[in-house]
């Protein structure tokens, strides 16, 4: 259960960093609601909204994984996606392509793989 007491602490933390960005952006830019058809805006709204889109699930899938026996590919799992999600909403903040194509392919690749070592202990 640590590991997904660790996911949670820093996809958390993520999350509400991103909140705290559009919070902060609306207030510089004196923007009340929505985006006001600020690009920076937008894109940090974006970067919150994409996060919670991806932590949410693939934190069900560490808690599934983390009720069994400890397993050597949890920590890795965990370690890996907390570190290609900041890195996806750092590139969607920068607007880096290829930072954010590499970060999302390695979000969905890690997503598959969870669902594929659940379903493996759920039917065989």
């Amino acid at each position: 259960m640590v590991w997904f007491n660790i996911y949670v602490f820093i996809n958390i933390a993520l999350i509400t960093a991103l909140a705290f960005n559009i919070s902060r952006l609306r207030i510089s830019e004196k923007v009340a609601n929505g985006d006001g058809g600020n690009l920076i805006i937008k894109k940090a709204i974006r970067a919150h909204l994409n996060a919670i889109e991806h932590v949410l699930p693939f934190g069900l899938l560490i808690l599934a994984l983390s009720r069994d026996k400890p397993s050597s590919t949890l920590p890795m799992l965990v370690c890996a996606f907390s570190i290609a999600r900041v890195l996806h909403a750092v590139s969607m903040l920068k607007g880096n392509f290829n930072l954010r194509r590499f970060a999302a392919v390695s979000s969905y690749a890690l997503e598959v793989l969870a669902v594929v070592i659940l379903g493996f202990k759920i039917f065989i």
